[in-house]
């Protein structure tokens, strides 16, 4: 199962986290969280080939978008907002592959997926509140059994520490990775390293 840990900002700090067994780094490009990626050269951090950035969006345009990914050289993005199939459709013409995330509070929240399966590579269910993830709260992961879709997801929402025997527990075939942020922070954008490794070792 892929790791991906998200809302990163500081390039020592992304630095470090390389160091660890994952395959996702996300920064987030959304002027209003408290994770926004302002000017972070993230050049000047050598990561390792089988680590992947991911930008992230809420509701931005696509020319923006692709302005963004095209200056920090990412090919990944994972759409936040309320973003239309048709903007997931032009990215994915691109040669960019889609995350598009999904806001969940109970069974009928999935139905939205419907309309983006052959838009997106992956899809994000994360939980539901009046922010754009990050809230470090969870939504009930049983709703994910009435998953149906061909599309993997990523579980996000509140996951720490002692979620490791839950989330081993979840037998969707479609359960495609893990989205770790503000269980595992010191302060917005800056990651406990010691913490993340500890997960990660018990996860793995």
């Amino acid at each position: 199962m892929k790791i991906k840990v998200c809302g990163m900002k500081y390039p020592e700090n992304i630095a470090a986290l390389s160091r660890l067994p994952i395959q996702m780094i996300g920064l987030i490009f959304y002027k209003k969280s408290t994770r926004y990626v302002k000017e972070v050269d993230i050049k000047i951090v050598e990561l390792p080939k089988h680590i992947q950035l991911v930008a992230v969006f809420v509701d931005e345009v696509l020319k923006n978008i692709l302005d963004t990914i095209n200056q920090y050289g990412i090919n990944i993005v994972q759409l936040h907002g309320v973003e239309s199939p048709q903007l997931c459709k032009e990215l994915k013409k691109q040669g960019i592959t889609v995350i598009k995330a999904f806001s969940i509070e109970e069974e009928e929240d999935l139905m939205s997926c419907i309309f983006y399966e052959n838009v997106c590579d992956y899809f994000l269910f994360d939980t539901k509140t009046f922010q754009y993830g990050g809230s470090g709260t969870k939504f009930d992961w049983q709703i994910l059994s009435t998953y149906y879709g061909e599309i993997p997801f990523f579980l996000s929402g509140g996951i720490g520490n002692n979620d490791v025997e839950t989330i081993k527990q979840l037998k969707n075939p479609q359960l495609y990775g893990i989205d770790l942020n503000s269980q595992f922070e010191i302060k917005p954008g800056l990651k406990d390293i010691d913490k993340l490794q500890s997960f990660i070792s018990n996860f793995i």
